[in-house]
């Protein structure tokens, strides 16, 4: 497919590097929104069952399963140190740059079933394009500490990522957006055809709205209506039937309200 010449810009007034332009990095609207492991517990942390997640002394979950696509990541539950998700390619769908960006990446499966969810989107009259998806710890690092600096951590929390728990370092999570929302990574996009369509047949290829509307208290986050999240298509089937977040299907504790 084309590339869609043309950059991502989100919040102008926060970040000027482009690739810092997201949602997770700046809110676009105005500042108040937008293997497996196998290892022993360090002093002071235990396993909460053989060979998975272990609470780390500082109460913070590290994940024991981070290669799997149901893998839950938010600020309670950070990933491994030094975790890079293994096949991590370019899905072949229009980008809102042109550049050559690790932000193009997903893992394989999840650019697959992003290029299925593409084309048929396509087929329904749909503009979407993709905007964000991997990003390394060093770069969500960045990112953060960049916006603590603009709007001070606790705005910051509610809407970005602290380094190690960002989706986007699962390679599995990809942010999307339209021309008609001039490429920008805002909640007004959940109101447009292409918000609406995703709402209702992204699970049909294994994605799920991450954050959803009203869950901030559980989530943590405020509502992102273009984080698509890769889970696998049973589990989006089942998320979306029910209407819950990951949070909830998984029976892990709300992480509490973004205000």
């Amino acid at each position: 497919m084309a590339l869609i010449g043309a950059a991502l810009t989100g919040c102008s007034n926060s970040l000027t590097d482009s690739d810092e332009k997201q949602a997770e990095e700046a809110p676009a609207s105005s500042a108040a929104q937008q293997d497996e492991k196998e290892s022993t517990p360090a002093s002071g942390e235990t396993s909460t069952s053989q060979n998975e997640d272990i609470v780390l002394s500082n109460g913070m979950i590290e994940v024991g399963n981070p290669k799997s696509v149901e893998v839950v990541v938010n600020k309670q539950r950070k990933l491994p140190e030094g975790y890079t998700p293994p096949d991590l390619t370019v899905p072949d769908v229009p980008f809102s740059f042109e550049e050559d960006h690790p932000k193009k990446q997903l893992r394989q499966e999840a650019a697959d079933a992003l290029e299925e969810l593409f084309e048929r989107s396509d087929q329904e009259g749909m503009d979407l394009v993709a905007a964000s998806g991997y990003r390394s710890y060093e770069r969500q690092e960045a990112i953060y500490e960049r916006n603590v600096e603009v709007y001070g951590k606790e705005e910051t929390d509610t809407f970005s990522a602290s380094p190690g728990t960002s989706e986007h370092q699962t390679g599995l999570a990809m942010d999307v957006t339209s021309a008609e929302m001039a490429f920008k990574l805002t909640q007004a996009f959940g109101d447009t055809p292409e918000g609406e369509w995703l709402a209702d047949h992204a699970y049909e290829y294994g994605f799920i709205i991450r954050y959803p509307e009203g869950d901030n208290n559980i989530t943590g986050y405020k509502y992102e209506p273009w984080h698509l999240r890769y889970v696998g298509k049973e589990a989006a089937a089942e998320v979306h039937e029910q209407q819950v977040t990951l949070e909830e299907f998984f029976g892990y504790e709300p992480v509490g309200e973004a205000e």
